[in-house]
C-alpha cells in the first residue's frame, strides 16, 4: 500500500473535503443517505450513514455535560473541560504521555482532526479522517486515548484559564456580547441556559471539578455517536467501540444511572425593559422571550412561521418593514433556538441611536400584527418553496451531513427524518403557523434589551414607561 508523508496526507484530507464539496454542490440531484441506529453492548447508541464517494470518515460523540450541569457558581465548566480534552494526554500503561505540542504534532502527521467543544446541551467531541488502512486505526486509537485520558494538566489550565479570562473581558467591550448576556439572564430567568462565564466562575473551576465531571458525564452508555463516511456498518460499530473503548463501562445491560434533572425555563410573568448605556456608534436591540424545546409537535409550523416573520433575510416581513419601509437598521431578523429545554426566541436588530426607540416600536408591531393574524398564503407559499428549494444545502458535504445525522441522534428524531423533511414543510397550514405563534410566544411580557448611547429619543421613552397608568 502506498504510505503518503504527513504534508501529503494533510493534503488529501484537504482535497478529498473539496472533492465532496464539489460532488454535494446544490445543483446535484441527491437523495438522503439512509441512516442505520444500533445499540452497542457497551448501551452507547450509534447512528450511522455511508457516503462512499469520498475516503473520509467524519464522527461525532455527544455526551449530556453541557453547560446546563454547570454549577452556578462555576459557570464555564463545559466549556473549560472539552478545551482541556484537546491539551495533552497522561501516560497509561505503556503509552506515553503526550503534551499539547506532541499531540498536535501526532494528528498532523495522521492528516487526521479532532475537536471538542460544548453548548448550552452538550459536550462534542469530533474526529475526521481519511479511511486509508493505515490511517483511519491510529487516528481511532489516538481520539480514544484523547476522550478517556486527558491529562488536565493545573500548569495549561491555568493559562488557559487567563486566556478565556482575557477573551471575555474583551467582547465585553463590545455592545453585541453585552446585549447578549443581559438578554439571556433576563429570558431565562436563573435557568441555567442564561448563565454565562466570568472570570469569577473561571476562577473558581478546578481541575478536580473537570476529571468530576469527566468521570460522571462521559461514559460509554451515554454516548450518542454519529458516523458518515466510506465505511460500512460493521466498521462503523467497530469504530464506536473502540473510540468509547477507555471510557468507564456501564453496568448491567448497558445501563447507566441517570444523570440529575434539570429544571424546565420559567415562563416570563411580565415584560421587562432593559436600557444599558454605551457609547457605539449603533445601537443593539434584542426583543424577546423563552420560546420552545426541539420536540415541541409545532417544530415545522414555527420553522415555516419564523421563515415568513424574520428568517429569510430580505424577503422577511421584519426586514420589509424595518430596514425597506423606514431605513431604521441595515437588517432585523427573527430567530428560534430549539433545544433540550426552551430555548429564547428573539428579534435582532441594529440601528442609529436616535432611530432606536421607532425600530423597537416598529418591531413589536410586526410581530404582534404576525401572532394575531399569521401569514398570508403567499407568503407561506414563499417561506416552503425557500426552505424545501434550500434543503440540499443541509447535506452537501460529509460535515453538514455529520449535523443532520447528529441532530437526529441528540433529539431522538425518526431515523426517516431526512426523508420527510421536505414532506413536514410542505404540509404547514396558515392555521397551523396561527395557531402555533398563538400558543408558544406572548409579545406583552417578552424582554427589550436596548445597548447604546442615551439619546433625548430614550429618555423620553424611558419617561413614558415611568409615568403611571391614567
Amino acid at each position: 500500500m502506498t504510505s503518503f508523508a504527513p504534508a501529503a496526507r494533510r493534503a488529501l484530507l484537504a482535497g478529498a473535503c473539496a472533492f465532496a464539496a464539489l460532488l454535494a454542490w446544490p445543483g446535484r440531484a441527491q437523495a438522503a443517505a439512509p441512516i442505520e441506529h444500533f445499540t452497542l453492548p457497551s448501551g452507547a447508541q450509534v447512528w450511522f450513514a455511508a457516503s462512499p464517494s469520498i475516503p473520509m470518515l467524519d464522527v461525532q460523540i455527544d455526551f449530556d455535560a453541557g453547560s446546563r450541569r454547570d454549577p452556578a457558581a462555576k459557570a464555564g465548566l463545559a466549556d473549560a473541560t472539552a478545551l482541556m480534552l484537546t491539551k495533552g494526554v497522561r501516560a497509561e500503561g505503556r503509552q506515553l504521555a503526550l503534551d499539547e505540542n506532541r499531540l498536535g504534532e501526532a494528528w498532523a502527521d495522521l492528516g487526521a482532526r479532532f475537536a471538542a467543544s460544548a453548548s448550552s446541551d452538550r459536550l462534542s467531541i469530533r474526529l475526521r479522517s481519511l479511511t486509508d488502512e493505515a490511517l483511519l486505526p491510529r487516528a481511532v486509537a489516538l481520539a480514544a486515548r484523547e476522550i478517556a485520558e486527558p491529562a488536565f494538566a493545573p500548569a495549561v489550565w491555568a493559562r488557559e484559564r487567563e486566556r478565556m479570562s482575557a477573551a471575555i473581558a474583551e467582547s465585553l467591550t463590545r455592545p453585541g456580547p453585552v446585549a447578549q448576556r443581559a438578554f439571556g439572564a433576563a429570558v431565562y430567568g436563573g435557568h441555567p441556559y442564561g448563565r454565562d462565564a466570568t472570570p469569577q466562575s473561571l476562577a473558581a473551576i478546578t481541575v478536580a471539578d473537570m476529571k468530576a465531571l469527566h468521570q460522571q458525564a462521559l461514559a460509554a452508555c451515554r454516548a450518542k455517536v454519529s458516523l458518515v463516511g466510506s465505511i460500512t456498518r460493521e466498521q462503523a460499530g467497530d469504530i464506536a467501540a473502540r473510540l468509547l473503548a477507555r471510557l468507564p463501562q456501564s453496568g448491567k445491560n448497558g445501563e447507566c444511572a441517570p444523570l440529575p434533572a434539570v429544571p424546565e425555563v420559567p415562563p416570563l410573568k411580565k415584560a421587562e425593559h432593559i436600557d444599558i448605556p454605551f457609547q457605539s456608534a449603533q445601537t443593539h436591540v434584542l426583543i424577546g422571550q423563552p420560546g420552545h424545546k426541539r420536540s415541541d409537535p409545532d417544530y415545522f409550523a414555527l420553522l415555516v412561521g419564523n421563515h415568513v416573520l424574520g428568517g429569510n433575510g430580505f424577503s422577511s416581513l421584519l426586514m420589509n418593514e424595518v430596514r425597506e419601509k423606514r431605513g431604521l437598521s441595515y437588517g432585523a431578523y427573527s430567530h428560534f433556538q430549539p433545544a433540550l429545554h426552551a430555548g429564547a426566541f428573539s428579534i435582532g436588530l441594529q440601528t442609529r441611536p436616535d432611530q432606536a426607540a421607532q425600530a423597537v416600536q416598529v418591531a413589536r408591531q410586526v410581530l404582534q400584527a404576525f401572532v394575531r393574524q399569521g401569514p398570508t398564503e403567499a407568503q407561506l407559499k414563499a417561506a416552503k418553496d425557500n426552505l424545501i428549494g434550500g434543503f440540499a444545502l443541509r447535506m452537501d458535504s460529509n460535515a453538514s451531513l455529520l449535523a443532520q445525522v447528529s441532530n437526529i441522534a441528540w433529539n431522538g428524531l425518526p431515523g426517516d427524518y431526512l426523508d420527510t423533511w421536505t414532506r413536514q414543510v410542505e404540509q404547514v397550514s396558515a392555521s397551523d403557523v396561527k395557531a402555533a405563534f398563538a400558543r408558544v410566544l406572548q409579545p406583552e411580557r417578552m424582554v427589550t434589551v436596548i445597548v447604546g448611547p442615551k439619546t433625548k429619543a430614550a429618555d423620553t421613552a424611558d419617561a413614558a414607561r415611568a409615568a403611571p397608568a391614567h
